[in-house]
């Protein structure tokens, strides 16, 4: 086993596999991009490690290590948390390997030209995507940390949820608020923004260790805040600190009115269980903020005073004993980073265990979702649940009777074909129980497996309703570029198939709805676009080929004029295209509660058509054989994820235009009130009025 020094110069015990002779990152120092293979294909990678050893700084002494401060600890200020993960120097080989895996990556990824000048309304995403490498790479840092959030930003600020850098190192921690903030219409009508009036509930679930530290320690009062109307954030508007918040740290979402409602503490399921999300303001990704200061109006009280509340950083990583155990657990690469070769690996018969083919994910990471607070039970329903909501989706019969809901919290199951057994028990026992219309929920819902969504929007509108295009899918395409070209070749070359990766062909069908062979080379001849002046090199169109475990009905077991979609807009991946489905096929009823008055809200959140883990993408590399190709990227050196969207799918208004392109407003928006805002009884209850009637 080689051994390899973490930057505090003590040991990992963790295995490294050796990487071949490469050159270092340094083309991008300039900000001139190569013309050779599209992006950067003329960069070749990270030189190897000499000996297998990182050369790193001597360790300070245990009594200069701030990370043995919060060691053992659950939370910690915000401050000790950073000294801990600021307390790693910042490693130039480490930033060439990094930058090398996610400009390499980025080849790949099917939206970098439409970034170049973003199309309306979506101009506020707009960059130049190669440039920001080149700042990166030129850019002096510190530390570890200093380099690693700068890349965390820039890739956040593409606010694509598919497309991201995940360093694992340095988003272990995650800052706590006891005044989660939230926005509803007050008791005249008037949206407003305010400390949540069931705070001392939700926050009370996270247990004394985290609320002794404002009781016993700070002697801070925070119970008192709860209910208080907010007046300002940090000298500003309370909705302009949300869309600053949503400009800078939310990312996820394409439209910025859905970023500026993620800003704000909201009802969800987590895993299986009512959870209410902190929102991007109180439950930020990481510990640069000890306080916020919020000018408000306590309940009950009619003068405004200015109160600095602080944050809490709760650690979400394994327990550690000082730095470098810190940096062996959490930063050093494991056996999980890097892909695996398929073909000659244990892994093929695990993946093969309970199914013949791989299953295409679409699903953000929502980094306010990381610490799982339950929904306070006096919140929660109180209507008896339904067959079939043992899992992520929640239904509920309403008191008209004539109304029934699904709470779709996630297409991310732990039992893929218990979903679609889930929909069918739910909709029969709908059915004979006289149910004659159907509200959606799809609040805080990030996404799954591709053909869940498509499942789901089958089974409600029956296979009739698809008429001439009977696949519950959109059109779709993946990025042809070089190397993807020849993963390709080569995977029918080695004669592999969908049971073992995403670009085999009989993952896909024709658009007649046949299913590709094996052996059929869906990326010859390629298909070429313009974009923004760019030549976009794509493949022939496809459709999913996707493994139903549950018979279709032809008609549909609602009136589709009585089924409606409610949510917060922050409905991602496979729930957007899910509701992007409904609305361009069916023109289901469509409404989005909450947000910033005035501020236009799409009704779905990121809605790319698959993501690829870094550990997919370089599985697919490896299983092709073509680790050693001069376009592959090398392993990644440390523990981390780049994420990219690896697949469009097309709008049926506009075939040539990505869904996630394409504005698609809500039929309705409505604000939440304080009845509505974490009790999703009262605003299905709301809703089914307004909606269905």
């Amino acid at each position: 086993m080689d051994v390899w020094t973490c930057p505090h110069g003590q040991r990992s015990l963790a295995a490294r596999p050796r990487t071949r002779s490469r050159a270092p990152f340094n083309d991008l120092s300039s900000g001139m991009l190569s013309p050779s293979f599209g992006r950067l294909a003329a960069l070749v990678a990270l030189s190897a490690v000499p000996a297998a050893v990182l050369a790193a700084p001597a360790a300070p002494d245990a009594r200069a290590d701030p990370c043995t401060k919060i060691a053992g600890k659950t939370f910690a200020p915000p401050a000790d948390a950073l000294a801990c993960m600021k307390s790693f120097p910042f490693n130039e080989t480490l930033r060439q390997n990094v930058l090398n895996v996610v400009s390499r990556v980025f080849d790949f990824y099917t939206f970098e030209d439409y970034y170049l000048n973003s199309p309306p309304p979506f101009q506020d995403s707009t960059t130049n995507i190669r440039a920001q490498l080149a700042r990166i790479n030129r850019t002096h840092y510190a530390t570890d940390f200093d380099f690693n959030k700068d890349l965390y930003d820039f890739t956040t600020q593409l606010n694509d949820g598919h497309t991201r850098w995940f360093p694992d190192c340095h988003t272990q921690f995650q800052n706590i608020l006891p005044a989660p903030i939230v926005t509803f219409a007050d008791a005249h009508g008037t949206p407003g923004v305010f400390v949540a009036p069931d705070s001392v509930e939700f926050i009370s679930l996270l247990g004394t260790n985290y609320t002794a530290f404002f009781d016993d320690a700070l002697h801070f009062d925070w119970r008192r805040l709860a209910g208080a109307r907010v007046l300002a954030i940090e000298g500003q508007d309370p909705f302009a600190y949300a869309t600053r918040v949503a400009e800078t740290q939310s990312g996820n979402y394409l439209d910025l009115g859905v970023r500026v409602n993620s800003a704000f503490s909201s009802y969800r399921i987590s895993g299986t269980d009512f959870s209410q999300r902190l929102g991007d303001i109180s439950g930020p990704q990481f510990p640069t903020q000890e306080a916020l200061t919020l000018r408000l109006v306590p309940v009950n009280a009619t003068r405004p005073e200015t109160v600095r509340v602080p944050f809490l950083a709760n650690y979400l990583g394994q327990p550690f004993k000082d730095g470098a155990d810190f940096w062996a657990l959490n930063c050093a690469a494991n056996s999980g980073t890097n892909g695996v070769d398929f073909k000659n690996t244990g892994a093929l018969t695990a993946l093969s265990a309970k199914r013949t083919r791989k299953l295409a994910k679409a699903a953000i990471v929502d980094v306010s979702a990381k610490t799982a607070i339950g929904l306070p039970s006096e919140f929660q329903p109180t209507l008896p649940a339904v067959n079939g909501s043992e899992g992520v989706i929640k239904s509920f019969i309403l008191p008209d009777k004539k109304t029934g809901v699904m709470f779709v919290g996630s297409f991310e199951p732990d039992d893929f074909d218990q979903f679609q057994t889930d929909v069918q028990a739910t909709v029969t026992q709908f059915q004979e129980a006289g149910v004659s219309q159907l509200l959606v929920d799809l609040t805080n819902n990030g996404g799954g497996f591709v053909c869940l969504g498509q499942f789901l929007h089958a089974f409600l509108t029956g296979t009739k309703s698809l008429g001439n295009f009977p696949n519950a899918g959109f059109q779709s395409t993946n990025r042809a570029n070089p190397l993807a070209q020849k993963i390709l070749a080569s995977d029918i070359s080695l004669g592999l198939t969908s049971a073992v990766t995403f670009y085999a062909a009989d993952n896909w069908a024709f658009l007649n709805n046949t299913q590709h062979s094996p052996k059929d080379n869906y990326m010859q001849p390629p298909g070429t676009r313009t974009i923004n002046g760019q030549t976009f090199v794509e493949s022939q169109r496809f459709l999913d080929v996707c493994p139903f475990s549950v018979d279709i009905p032809e008609d549909p077991p609602f009136d589709p004029s009585k089924i409606a979609i409610v949510g917060n807009g922050n409905c991602a991946s496979t729930c957007a295209m899910f509701s992007t489905l409904m609305n361009e096929r069916h023109n289901t009823k469509i409404a989005v509660f909450g947000g910033k008055p005035g501020l236009p809200t799409q009704f779905k959140g990121m809605a790319g058509n698959q993501v690829l883990e870094w550990f997919d993408i370089d599985s697919e590399i490896k299983t092709a054989d073509l680790k050693d190709d001069p376009l592959a990227p090398p392993d990644l050196l440390v523990s981390g994820d780049f994420r990219h969207n690896w697949r469009i799918a097309y709008s049926f208004l506009d075939e040539k235009l990505p869904i996630e392109y394409k504005s698609e407003l809500p039929h309705f928006r409505f604000s939440y009130t304080k009845d509505t805002y974490n009790n999703p009884q009262n605003l299905w209850t709301f809703a089914a009025k307004e909606l269905l009637g």
